[in-house]
């Protein structure tokens, strides 16, 4: 029997080595990229295989599936639909800044359309692509052994483009993950060339060159001191945000154009996306969405309602869709075979350290080939010198490789001079080619002395680093696509923040025709109509609409279009959609100053509350106002500061005068207190605020009235029966009201017509007179009395 020599392993110890081994596998060797070249394994093998197959930039494309072939078959022996979604993402110009693969045939779009089959489309090289495997072949960069041993592959390409930077990468590994945005060429340059020359460089003064991250799509970032934040530690998120444009289709009519979008963002799904937040209600005034992008670029056209606001409408974009979203910036990538998190001048400084090395290493590639062309070249001339003898040697020689040892005896030349010599064509004997040699030599001693400079000066080193640098830049360099708004503050979405502060004027007519102007002349009702509320306030106001439910709908004024002239405005039925049994008993103004006062509601079974008006400060359009009992709604409101006196009317001619000191202040949606005792079958249908100079008005239902000073009904505490207003029980009011002498009054009697009377005209009486003033000839029923603001 066979002993074995076993020696024991913890499980926990061997899954601890093999997942090590697994995780330094997919970090080195798949998910992240080179700080050098800015390339992941696979894409470094693509390109080389590329180039192995002679598919430059001035070649006919090939097959796709050929050098998907060469990359499996020679280096990177993984499945094929990995290398060609690989080579796919480097030939999109809406993926990559700067493509690095000339795709010929469908490479997919940014609507996500997959690209076409492998065996369909073609491929070649970019001549930016050339850049980054140039002097490949001298000894630049290290190759090791391929995956079999039997070829040999780069370690790094010797790129003379800042890759990583320029293209970006993104990749999970595990436990670690890389998000590095693409920037522009010509910005990434002129950073590289000012931290050369200035290696003690701050991030500021480098921002100056590079201020932040260039996207293929465009779009726009907001805020910049997110990018000093990634730029400076390495980890970061930005806000980016679609480029848009609004464009007038009529003096009422506008739509918005869309014609840059955020990064690896799919142009269809943001569409299908807009498509269903206005389905949801949660953006409205939009009647279609059109995709209008061609060969010339992305246009998406949102149609808009007539006198729709597009700015509002763009912000409920922006906050509801990803036409705002965010880019998580993490500056992770290899430097030394090992993962690291760098800021933006570590990163610059690696690339102008690698360039230093492949400068050295081909500077002394060439320098080599230099002085070992130098010898030859000396050997020729030694040989045209004593042209005779060598020519006798020969002669005379019983071999080649007897001649080439004779040679070196007779004419002491070295062995490598005497295999030129051997070489060298009867041509070059005459005089012609003899200066040839000369100039050559000459030529050849410049090289050697320009190349030695390089390496052993630094300052010539830089210079030339300097010098490839704005070659490239030149040659390929661009304006930037992606705009930074340096503004931050912008990226908060709130609607307020897209909307001119400026004074407006609104009018309410009592047939619900909402106008808003610059100019209080400027508000007129129709014919047939008269104008009930008047407001002065801004475009940052709310207007509240309270309802006989409880409820309270808030409109934002800036939605009320402006109109001027003799417009009387448009329906409020455009601007809210109220339910079938609530109706408007209040409409008030939200302005910054009412913001600080109270908001005083009765209802009609008498109860009264108050609460500050900022508890109604929202950004949702509709809340409960208070909170009533089943049988109980709400008849009025009024903005009050306090301080005032309340008068409450009965139906039944009662009256109550208080302070509203007696009333505590509580929450929106509460019940309040009791103002007035109610008798049986009685009910609330008037609340005033009083003034010393007030009258108090009473008409009733069948078309009479009376005024009586306000000084005949005095103060009381709340919730008594208060005061006699009529002389007789036969009487049903309608409306008490509080009114100065010159105020008009508006009456609507059942059959909805209008008529204004004078609160002077009405007989002035007792508290408790007779109804003795007839306010309207017919014998319709009257029902409603509103004061008209002056």
């Amino acid at each position: 029997m066979i002993e074995e020599d076993i020696t024991p392993i913890a499980i926990e110890d061997k899954m601890k080595e093999s997942y090590l081994n697994y995780s330094l596998s997919v970090i080195i060797g798949r998910a992240l990229p080179d700080v050098r070249d800015g390339l992941k394994p696979v894409h470094r093998r693509i390109l080389y295989a590329t180039q192995d197959l002679g598919l430059s930039a001035d070649k006919p494309h090939k097959k796709s599936a050929r050098i998907v072939g060469e990359v499996l078959g020679k280096y990177h022996p993984h499945g094929d639909a990995a290398v060609y979604d690989a080579m796919v993402r480097m030939a999109q110009n809406f993926n990559q800044r700067y493509t690095l693969i000339d795709g010929h045939g469908n490479f997919g779009s940014i609507d996500g359309d997959s690209a076409a089959a492998m065996r369909y489309t073609e491929a070649r090289l970019t001549e930016l692509a050339q850049e980054i495997l140039g002097d490949i072949k001298k000894e630049t960069v290290d190759f090791v052994d391929n995956f079999d041993g039997n070829l040999q592959e780069p370690t790094v390409l010797p790129a003379r483009v800042p890759n990583l930077l320029v293209n970006g990468s993104s990749g999970i590994a595990v436990g670690m993950s890389t998000d590095i945005p693409p920037h522009n060429l010509s910005e990434t340059i002129s950073a590289l060339i000012h931290l050369l020359h200035n290696p003690d460089s701050s991030l500021e003064e480098l921002m100056e060159h590079l201020p932040g991250p260039d996207f293929p799509t465009g779009a726009q970032i907001i805020g910049d001191e997110e990018i000093k934040k990634a730029y400076r530690t390495g980890k970061g998120r930005i806000i980016l945000r679609a480029k848009t444009e609004i464009e007038k289709v009529s003096s009422s009519k506008k739509r918005i154009i869309i014609s840059e979008i955020p990064y690896q963002l799919n142009k269809a799904k943001l569409i299908e996306e807009m498509a269903t937040v206005v389905k949801k209600e949660k953006v409205e005034n939009i009647v279609d969405i059109r995709d209008e992008s061609d060969q010339e670029g992305l246009r998406v056209v949102i149609e808009l309602k007539s006198k729709a606001n597009p700015e509002i409408v763009l912000n409920r974009l922006y906050k509801y869709t990803s036409l705002q979203s965010s880019y998580r910036i993490n500056l992770l990538a290899l430097v030394d075979q090992k993962p690291q998190t760098m800021g933006l001048k570590t990163i610059l400084q690696h690339f102008l350290d690698f360039r230093r090395e492949v400068i050295t290493r081909r500077s002394t590639f060439e320098l080599n080939q230099a002085k070992k062309r130098q010898h030859t070249l000396k050997g020729i001339q030694t040989a045209l010198d004593s042209l005779d003898k060598v020519i006798s040697v020969i002669r005379n020689s019983p071999s080649a490789k007897q001649a080439q040892k004779n040679l070196q005896e007779e004419i002491g030349v070295s062995a490598q001079q005497a295999k030129a010599i051997l070489n060298m064509k009867l041509q070059r004997l005459v005089s012609l080619e003899r200066e040839k040699i000369e100039a050559e030599a000459a030529e050849l001693k410049k090289k050697i002395e320009r190349l030695t400079s390089i390496l052993e000066q630094r300052q010539v080193m830089n210079k030339l680093i300097t010098k490839e640098l704005r070659e490239i830049k030149a040659e390929y360099g661009d304006h930037r696509k992606t705009e930074i708004i340096a503004d931050g503050s912008k990226a908060e979405l709130d609607e307020s923040d897209l909307i001119k502060d400026e004074d407006i004027v609104l009018s309410l007519s009592y047939h619900k025709y909402l106008k808003r102007s610059n100019d209080r002349d400027k508000l007129r009702a129709s014919k047939d109509d008269y104008i009930t509320h008047i407001f002065s306030g801004t475009t940052r106001d709310d207007l509240l609409f309270f309802t006989n439910q409880g409820q309270v709908h808030i409109l934002n004024t800036h939605q009320i279009p402006e109109h001027h002239g003799l417009s009387t405005g448009d329906p409020l039925s455009d601007f809210l959609k109220l339910p079938l049994d609530e109706k408007i008993v209040g409409v008030l103004l939200l302005s910054e100053e009412i913001k600080n006062k109270y908001i005083s509601i009765v209802t009609k079974k008498g109860r009264v509350k108050k609460s500050l008006a900022r508890e109604y400060e929202t950004t949702i359009s509709s809340l409960k106002a208070i909170k009533l009992n089943q049988d109980d709604e709400v008849i009025d409101v009024k903005i009050t500061d306090g301080n005032q006196k309340f008068l409450l009317g009965t139906k039944q001619g009662q009256t109550i005068h208080f302070e509203e000191g007696e009333i505590s202040a509580t929450g929106r949606n509460t019940k309040g207190v009791k103002g007035i005792d109610l008798a049986k079958n009685d009910e609330v249908i008037a609340f005033n605020l009083t003034k010393p100079q007030d009258f108090v008005v009473a008409i009733s239902a069948d078309g009479r009235g009376k005024r009586s000073k306000l000084e005949a009904y005095t103060t009381q505490n709340r919730n008594g029966k208060g005061l006699q207003t009529l002389s007789s029980d036969k009487y049903e009011l309608i409306q008490v009201i509080t009114a100065a002498e010159n105020d008009q009054l508006l009456l609507v009697n059942s059959e909805g017509e209008l008529q204004k009377i004078n609160v002077a005209e009405i007989t002035l009486t007792k508290r408790i007179g007779s109804m003795y003033s007839q306010l309207q000839s017919s014998n319709t029923k009257l029902e409603k009395a509103i004061k008209l603001p002056k």
